[in-house]
């Protein structure tokens, strides 16, 4: 009897399961006034989770950290938000003429990190002045919050990454960005 009751239970839990997500699916977000809406505007990442690779270039670069085999690490901001975090966004580029893997190592080594696959995950960044030095953040489940499924690189291709940190004091304005394999650079932060 109390296996029956277990089941109906549990039948009950997944039918509300599946009108949450469905309920979910129809919310429709509309678009600022002030901005028209992207149609057409290439996805991310793929249905498996793998960043698409994008020849597309953000304007302004702040910092090129040069890497293994032609492998290019191209800094666009690093910007705090009001949460208390910094965000490191940039391009990852392929600038050789053959398909280049993503190192290994740029996910650290850090076994609860690795495990989620080959992502920014090793990054930090350096306040020499005030002495510390700040990971990048990662989730309950100990993933990284970065770009994450990185594999591999065509010819000429890059993919949009991004990095979360803790935010340094407000009085911190400048920190060396390190990433496994690749030269360290300084940042300006805003």
């Amino acid at each position: 009897m109390n296996v029956r009751y277990a089941r109906k239970g549990l039948a009950s839990l997944a039918v509300a399961a599946v009108a949450l997500v469905m309920a979910g699916c129809g919310a429709e977000e509309k678009p600022k006034a002030d901005k028209p809406a992207a149609t057409t505007a290439p996805s991310q990442e793929t249905q498996s989770g793998q960043p698409q690779e994008n020849s597309e270039q953000p304007t302004e670069v702040v910092a090129v950290l040069k890497g293994q085999k032609g492998i290019e690490l191209a800094i666009n901001s690093a910007e705090r938000d009001a949460g208390g975090f910094l965000t490191v966004k940039g391009r990852l580029r392929n600038t050789s003429d053959a398909v280049r893997a993503i190192p290994p190592q740029t996910s650290g080594d850090e076994t609860e990190v690795v495990k989620h696959g080959t992502s920014l995950g090793g990054a930090t960044l350096v306040d020499s002045v005030g002495k510390k030095r700040y990971y990048v953040l990662r989730d309950t489940d100990g993933r990284p919050l970065t770009t994450i499924g990185l594999d591999t690189l065509g010819p000429g291709k890059s993919t949009a990454v991004f990095m979360q940190f803790p935010a340094p004091p407000a009085s911190t304005t400048d920190v060396s960005f390190q990433l496994p394999t690749f030269e360290p650079a300084t940042l300006k932060l805003s």
